[in-house]
């Protein structure tokens, strides 16, 4: 049946339905993801008159019914009647698209964050329920809405001295599949706005478990602060580098600080977003920082003219900066729209890093020699790589297909549905290859621990067999060359024995992968084979615990009638036992890695597999008393 395409057919959505109809074009999508942008709307706006200079705290609560306060000291949403509109201003903030005070109209913002958003009234579309308060001109100003609905007009609700504004809201459970906000995912976000806004005051505080948290994040060190938290447990170089001005209405702020690793950590903002894919201020400041090294290299004679020039790459290891600009009309692309795009911040914080860091190199030789020297070390151990990366690919042109020859490869040759077992140790290897799916699971042993790649240069990475046999299967290369595109199983699995040794191995992999393929983490491909702690039998029949509690609640108390074996390795189950447990697809137990805090995850390696004791020792004190199993 044909319908007739009439004008009948055009759905006109007015106000916030498009909004409702569409949620995922606004806030990304309905899950967590989503969720929480709901919270950040909020806090921009509050943030917004931070940078204004009018609100100095904000804070945000979470509420045992899932609902959210967000409040500030600001001026106040204004409350008088819009000109154009015939209704309170606050009115047609809280239920009109793109209205503010962010769009270059007098008294509004000169800079702002929430530019980027999607503003107030989409968090108030998708809200079941939502209440704003306001305080200013002497009292507090009261709305409500449902679903982006007005259900109470502006009213007076009592006087106050003070100004602000209040936004509740609670998530509309017809639109989010997720509804419970993260505590964590949160923290990350206000406690980087606090560095990003010198000065300004965040309380997370938590209502929802039977005692409430609370958490004040305020840093008068600004990005300084930053970029100290950051290196709080590596041995720095030098004092921390910082310039901060603004020049051609671009605000520029920049801290850095090299440290005796060979990893470099670089946040970039604009407008307190994360442009986690960079951009022109980003290139700028690395252009910058090359040429600086280069000029002062040369200068000193420390490079000779037929030398060439230190890549940036090399001037980069074990750099950790933090790059904030602040400007009025943002470009943003990219992917995900987190690339910043105006041309002209490229020449501003170059010019602007540039002078700083050739004014501190001459002002400081003994720390410029120490960051010449580290760069220096950084290029020639490239070069090893390179010839030791080169030597690999003859080595594997010569060996015929490419693939290591202890590798037990499948037969489907589509990485969506295949699948990788990194294996601890040759004898469990071949229990795990005798019990896998042929067409789908491909077997790797490795022998022994890997090295750990956190204190340890490329090239020296490069000489551990284990490692290049896995680099070498895995068929992505790694580090600066890696190509996701390229990888030959969509899921990596380590398989370990559940003792301290094999805690041991899977930490060595995660450094490895989290170091050198970290794309492998973020895009969830790699994870970790939960094999049973205990086999108990009751006659013919057999069950399997994987935790003490499991197997309380099968074998009860006494469990006389029960016979059971507590496994402490792979190799002690036959090829059936493993594979009934831990490899086939209906009943294994897998637990997928993933990285919710980038900065946190590189805080815990500093602290597991660095060259410091004392922050091992002081792990093992923090969670000692959680420790359940352990061998002694």
């Amino acid at each position: 049946m044909t319908t007739a395409y009439t004008g009948e057919a055009i759905e006109v959505l007015r106000g916030l339905e498009a909004v409702r109809k569409r949620p995922s074009m606004y806030i990304g999508n309905t899950s967590e993801r989503g969720l929480h942008q709901l919270v950040y709307e909020a806090v921009d706006n509050s943030v917004d008159e931070a940078l204004a200079g009018h609100a100095h705290s904000l804070s945000v609560t979470l509420h045992a019914d899932g609902s959210v306060t967000v409040e500030d000291d600001g001026r106040g949403i204004p409350v008088d009647i819009h000109s154009e509109e015939k209704k309170p201003a606050v009115e047609v903030v809280m239920t009109m698209l793109h209205a503010g005070g962010k769009f270059g109209k007098g008294g509004g913002y000169k800079v702002s964050g929430g530019l980027h958003g999607v503003g107030i009234s989409v968090v108030n579309a998708l809200s079941e329920r939502m209440t704003t308060r306001v305080k200013r001109d002497g009292h507090v100003w009261e709305m409500k809405f449902e679903r982006g609905t007005t259900v109470q007009k502006l009213k007076k609700v009592e006087k106050t001295d003070r100004t602000g504004t209040l936004q509740w809201f609670k998530p509309d459970p017809e639109i989010f599949e997720a509804r419970e906000f993260h505590w964590d995912v949160l923290q990350k976000r206000l406690r980087e706005l606090a560095f990003l806004n010198r000065g300004l005051s965040i309380t997370l505080r938590d209502e929802r478990g039977a005692e409430p948290r609370e958490r004040t994040f305020k840093y008068d060190g600004g990005i300084v602060s930053f970029v100290e938290w950051l290196n709080e447990k590596r041995d720095p170089l030098h004092p921390i580098v910082s310039t901060h001005a603004e020049r051609d209405g671009v605000d520029v702020e920049v801290a850095m600080q090299y440290t005796d690793t060979y990893t470099d950590v670089l946040h970039s903002y604009a407008n307190n977003i994360n442009t986690i894919e960079g951009g022109m201020h980003l290139l700028g400041f690395r252009t910058a920082v090359t040429n600086a090294i280069n000029g002062y290299a040369r200068k000193r004679g420390a490079l000779k003219e037929n030398d060439g020039s230190v890549s940036t790459d090399d001037c980069m290891e074990g750099l950790t900066a933090v790059i904030s600009v602040k400007l009025q009309e943002p470009q943003f692309e990219g992917q995900t729209k987190t690339k910043l795009g105006n041309a002209k911040v490229r020449s501003i914080v170059y010019a602007l890093v540039n002078e700083r860091l050739e004014f501190f190199f001459e002002e400081n030789p003994r720390y410029a020699r120490a960051i010449v020297d580290k760069v220096m070390q950084a290029q020639r151990a490239r070069e090893a790589a390179k010839k030791a990366r080169d030597l690999s690919r003859r080595k594997n042109a010569l060996e015929g297909s490419g693939l290591p020859g202890k590798l037990v490869d499948c037969k489907n040759n589509d990485p969506r549905e295949s699948e990788l077992f990194l294996v601890e140790g040759d004898s469990a290897g071949g229990t795990a290859k005798g019990g896998r799916d042929p067409n789908t699971q491909a077997i790797l042993p490795l022998r022994g621990k890997i090295l750990n790649v956190w204190k340890t240069r490329l090239d020296k990475v490069l000489a551990n067999e284990e490692i290049r046999t896995m680099i070498t299967a895995l068929g992505t290369s790694f580090g600066d060359e890696f190509d996701l595109s390229k990888l030959r199983y969509h899921k990596i699995i380590i398989m370990t024995d559940a003792d301290v040794d094999g805690s041991h191995i899977r930490t060595l992999l995660l450094t490895f992968f989290y170091q050198q393929m970290r794309p492998l983490i973020e895009e969830g491909h790699v994870f970790i084979a939960q094999p049973p702690l205990y086999g108990i039998r009751k006659g013919k029949q057999q069950w399997w615990a994987f935790s003490e509690p499991e197997l309380k609640s099968i074998i009860g108390e006494d469990g006389k009638e029960f016979v059971v074996q507590q496994y402490k390795g792979l190799g002690e189950m036959d090829a059936e036992q493993l594979a009934q447990t831990t490899m086939e697809t209906g009943n294994r137990r897998l637990k997928k890695i993933s990285v919710e805090d980038a900065d946190e995850a590189l805080q815990v390696f500093a602290d597991l597999m660095g060259e410091k004791v004392e922050p091992r020792k002081q792990y093992i004190f923090e969670y000692a008393k959680s420790v359940k199993n352990l061998d002694v």
